[in-house]
């Protein structure tokens, strides 16, 4: 079992003895729950009642429902008429959410996931061209799909690969520093091909790339796995990077941003892997890659860290030291919380804070606790300041691969069966589909009023106008919500652990 497995084990053991120590607590936060609010990024926005005069709903409410006993899967309900009110359960639950368009947050990026090396030759080679365009097209299109507009991609091999791999593999003890061997071309069988067809329907869909290892001749271990950069081998691995965006930009495939390195405090033992400290990630940043993308006119972003809620001094250390060059910090929710991702915006409020990696799996079975935990990330991500939401393996087979890994416990966004070749639509498309198919590269967070650990609520407006509103009820009662925007309400009653997001056109 590997580190991700063991941390999210150690993350629902240890909630289930919070739970148990303040069960008192939980129970009157949900007869009192806490309505928390955010800083707001354009500080000088109204709030409350006042920002919200003046505006109103045009036409109805639509509305996608996921229910966890999956009668309903990302269903669309009946349009809802603003002003009609339903009445609270005798029990009096009600939640007012009241929606404030002009307190405005981040800009969003994107959302989605990773087509890894197993991900797209599963894609791509165990489907039948039929079947494989039926997919994609329920992944990347807004119309027909969930609109996936981001993918997080392994530069190289990462855990799901079929072998271990980079773009610059020689023979062992031979080293190439001015990378004459430098190729892309086992990304071109494959992988390549699947980002094309995804970019082709969603041409608003950014890619960012990230190695889990540099070449073996660069690292002190001498091998893909464990070790570290060799310090005269940092302005090969600058200019590596210059290559494989080059590369991927000369097939059509602009690439948005970078990580120097996935996970860089934990060294994997059966895949790649590096340990990168933060001094050496600022120094690597400072003094050769971000010089680098100057010498060569490249916008691509620089995001530090790439690793875990429950460190965030590393990410502080390096944007403070190269934050010349750095767009702001990366995130992976498998330990700590998601409030670190709002500790570091607050101290570096100019720096972008994206979240770029969660993987579903058999630590959080599927249907119920799975479908809370994702939603919860969608919700709170956001909230917390993330420009994005990247769930991990587009795909993977009925055996959690193919992988380099002795056991997989990962479950990807669908599920492809190699004997049969059947699609299976898992509870990650579902989550994911409930923020990538309405929000829209672009759009800002707005204000929304969030009750924690009861019926959390994050809101969006799109380029063109649109507004949209999530809402995760994470009780067992039914809550009625009382949505407020500017003059115009409308009432809906959310099943218990059930998710919705609603779409209107505001004015």
């Amino acid at each position: 079992m590997d580190r991700k497995h063991n941390s999210l084990i150690l993350r629902i053991i240890a909630g289930a003895v919070l739970f148990l120590s303040f069960s008192g607590i939980l129970y009157i936060n949900n007869i009192f729950p806490n309505k928390n609010t955010d800083k707001k990024v354009n500080s000088g926005a109204k709030s409350g009642t006042e920002a919200n005069e003046g505006h109103e709903i045009i036409g109805n409410v639509d509305c996608w429902l996921t229910t966890t006993n999956q009668a309903n899967l990302l269903s669309p309900q009946a349009p809802i008429l603003p002003g009609e009110e339903i009445p609270a359960d005798g029990n009096g639950i009600m939640r007012t959410i009241t929606v404030s368009p002009d307190a405005t947050y981040q800009m969003m990026d994107g959302f989605g996931a990773s087509f890894t090396d197993a991900s797209a030759w599963l894609v791509y080679n165990e489907l039948d061209e039929p079947s494989r365009k039926d997919l994609m097209t329920k992944l990347f299109s807004y119309e027909d799909g969930i609109g996936i507009s981001f993918l997080r991609q392994p530069m190289g091999a990462s855990d799901f690969a079929h072998r271990l791999y980079t773009y610059d593999d020689v023979p062992a003890g031979t080293e190439d520093y001015e990378l004459e061997h430098f190729s892309i071309e086992h990304d071109r069988q494959y992988i390549i091909p699947c980002i094309k067809d995804a970019l082709e329907l969603n041409p608003m869909l950014k890619v960012m790339a990230s190695p889990w290892s540099p070449p073996a001749w660069m690292k002190t271990s001498g091998h893909l796995i464990g070790g570290s950069l060799r310090k005269e081998a940092y302005d090969a691995y600058a200019r590596y990077f210059v290559k494989f965006i080059k590369a991927y930009e000369e097939e059509g495939i602009p690439i948005y941003a970078v990580t120097p390195q996935n996970e860089p405090l934990y060294v994997p033992t059966e895949y790649t892997g590096m340990k990168m400290e933060p001094y050496a990630q600022a120094e690597f940043i400072n003094n050769h890659l971000g010089p680098e993308f100057e010498k060569n006119g490249l916008n691509t972003k620089i995001l530090v860290y790439d690793h875990n809620w429950d460190n965030v001094t590393y990410a502080m250390e390096v944007l403070q030291k190269a934050g010349k060059y750095v767009a702001g910090s990366a995130w992976h929710c498998y330990g700590g919380s998601h409030d670190a991702m709002s500790v570091v915006y607050k101290k570096f409020p100019d720096k972008g804070i994206w979240f770029t990696e969660a993987s579903g799996g058999q630590w959080v079975p599927p249907f119920n606790d799975a479908f809370a935990d994702q939603m919860m990330h969608v919700i709170r991500s956001t909230r917390n300041y993330s420009k994005t939401v990247a769930w991990w393996n587009i795909a993977l087979d009925q055996n959690n691969g193919p992988t380099v890994l002795k056991n997989s416990i990962c479950r990807g966004i669908v599920t492809i069966d190699t004997s049969t070749g059947e699609v299976t639509y898992n509870v990650d498309y579902y989550t994911l589909g409930h923020i990538s198919k309405f929000v829209k590269p672009g759009a800002y967070r707005i204000d929304s009023d969030n009750y924690m650990n009861d019926v959390e609520s994050v809101a969006f407006k799109n380029p063109d106008g649109s507004i949209v509103l999530i809402v995760s009820n994470r009780t067992t009662k039914d809550k009625t919500l009382d949505v407020k925007y500017g003059n115009s309400s409308f009432s809906y009653k959310l099943p218990g652990k059930a998710a919705a997001t609603f779409k209107w056109k505001g004015e």
